[in-house]
């Protein structure tokens, strides 16, 4: 009977393995989220640097407002535009090159059947990176000529798919007098935003329009001044927490030094779980009840029933979204009680939900994340150039602004997901995994499963990272709602983020 289940739990493992590994490999050639959202971020800029354009004297002569633009947005915004857009420019053709070289090689096999959806994904990847690069095109061409670099701008704006777009801007930004009045309705219908009003300025300024240019400079001042506004709402959070949670990470530091064993970061340090499950339980449960389950079944599942999530709408994909995990995170958590069943009643200790002061602990470990994360981000950003992939909820949550679809995607992110993974996470497998290793060892061990559990390479260190402090916060205060509290802020404050970035992008 045991050599049975250990070959089936084998099997298992080499069909969840391939999967996992398959989605990092995926993963690799994929862009982040997070350039979109430097991006989302770039065009505030952009919107804010119209402050001082602005022919309002309401707008433009408002000192505190023009104090706050010249802080967040610095002293030369167009040559930061200019770089982040060349930047996701070069990452989105480097992966449509890669995506035509594997739609090539789906069109030479002959495995038609095995291949057709995966081609399928490939033909929609490709469309989608096309229409990116057409839009970096434009929008390049415009702030190079924003920037009076017009041999730049022509070379962009002549990479642009749309002919008759081509043709408008480049008679537009090339300054040409004798004007068709089509070419207004043409920008007002292919262009949005910072990128519209500014193109628009400049044709009436061709056409010597005065009262047109002037309402186009009102419009572009109103517009600044909301971007300021959210540019400053973006940046409270991070920066006062940073800050609080550097001045954390200082106090925290200087007392264990001095105080040692009696320090707050020495709580419970060595203090270990009476574990009377082996690995080979821990192995159950995470391969059974976490990788298989999302990785092989639920797809398969999916897949035989013919339901194509990409056909719903957003509120249609954040329902999936739900339902996808809540069949996760019920299978998981019944395959958890089923391996542990037999263990009843459980030691002490296990599974603990409070403890004294677990709020504190999981505050404070979010103030202390915010730091350790945004400088880990910073070289995770080097290493991966752009590239490595990112969770498509962020994304989804990024261009929706669904009332509906955004709570559901809140209920998912910052309450479902925080519940099971810390009850599987620091709940389950660090304490088991005290039983082989140091408390530390299973800190760092747990970390890096949390992370690569995510599946995507480019989010592994900050995840890992984050993962690292969430078993810290766990195995000092001993209470699974500290952790949980701690895994829903991060989400929260990641969503109302994307909110904010997504919101401010239809001002």
């Amino acid at each position: 009977m045991m050599n049975w289940k250990r070959s089936l739990l084998a099997i298992l493992t080499v069909l969840s393995m391939y999967s996992v590994f398959f989605a990092l490999s995926q993963s690799l050639g994929e862009p982040q989220v997070q350039s979109q959202l430097e991006l989302y971020q770039t065009n505030l800029i952009l919107n804010a640097s119209s402050l001082n354009q602005s022919s309002n004297p309401l707008i433009s002569d408002s000192g505190n407002v023009g104090n706050i633009a010249q802080g967040l947005i610095g002293t030369n915004p167009y040559s930061l535009a200019q770089s982040q857009y060349e930047k996701a420019l070069k990452v989105t053709e480097d992966s449509l090159h890669n995506f035509e070289v594997k739609n090539k090689s789906f069109l030479a096999s002959e495995k038609v059947m095995a291949s057709e959806s995966p081609r399928q994904q490939l033909k929609q990847n490709i469309q989608q990176y096309q229409k990116l690069v057409n839009d970096f095109n434009i929008k390049l061409g415009i702030i190079s000529a924003k920037e009076n670099n017009l041999t730049k701008a022509n070379d962009y704006l002549s990479d642009i798919d749309d002919e008759e777009l081509k043709i408008t801007l480049t008679k537009i930004w090339n300054k040409e007098t004798q004007i068709d009045d089509k070419l207004e309705e043409i920008v007002n219908k292919k262009l949005d935003g910072w990128f519209q009003l500014n193109t628009l300025a400049q044709l009436y300024e061709n056409k010597n329009d005065k009262v047109k240019l002037a309402e186009v400079q009102l419009k572009l001042g109103i517009l600044a001044e909301k971007a300021v506004y959210w540019l400053f709402i973006l940046s409270i959070i991070p920066v006062m927490g940073g800050l609080i949670g550097v001045g954390l990470i200082i106090f925290l530091i200087i007392q264990l030094a001095i105080k040692k064993e009696t320090s707050i970061l020495a709580i419970n340090y060595n203090q270990i779980w009476e574990s009377p499950w082996n690995w080979e339980i821990i192995w159950q449960v995470f391969i059974v009840g976490f990788f298989f389950l999302s990785q092989v079944l639920l797809p398969i599942f999916f897949g035989l029933s013919g339901f194509n999530p990409n056909s719903l709408n957003i509120k249609g994909k954040a329902l999936y979204v739900l339902a996808s995990y809540f069949f996760m995170a019920g299978g998981g958590l019944l395959v958890l009680y089923l391996s542990l069943k037999s263990f009843f009643p459980l030691p002490e200790g296990w599974f603990k939900l409070t403890n004294k002061k677990w709020y504190l602990w999981g505050i404070g470990g979010y103030l202390v994340a915010i730091p350790c994360i945004f400088f880990v981000s910073i070289i995770n950003q080097q290493l991966w150039q752009g590239k490595g992939g990112s969770n498509p909820l962020l994304l989804l949550a990024l261009e929706s602004q669904d009332k509906f679809a955004l709570a559901i995607f809140f209920i998912t992110a910052s309450i479902a997901a925080p519940i099971f993974e810390e009850i599987m996470f620091r709940g389950f497998l660090l304490p088991s995994l005290t039983r082989y290793l140091p408390v530390w060892g299973a800190i760092v061990a747990s970390g890096i499963l949390f992370a690569v559990a995510h599946l995507s390479l480019a989010e592994t260190i900050p995840l890992a990272t984050l993962g690292i402090i969430l078993g810290i916060v766990y195995t000092r205060s001993r209470s699974l709602l500290a952790s949980i509290t701690l895994h829903s802020l991060w989400n929260s404050g990641t969503l109302f983020s994307l909110f904010v970035l997504g919101l401010s992008d239809k001002v």
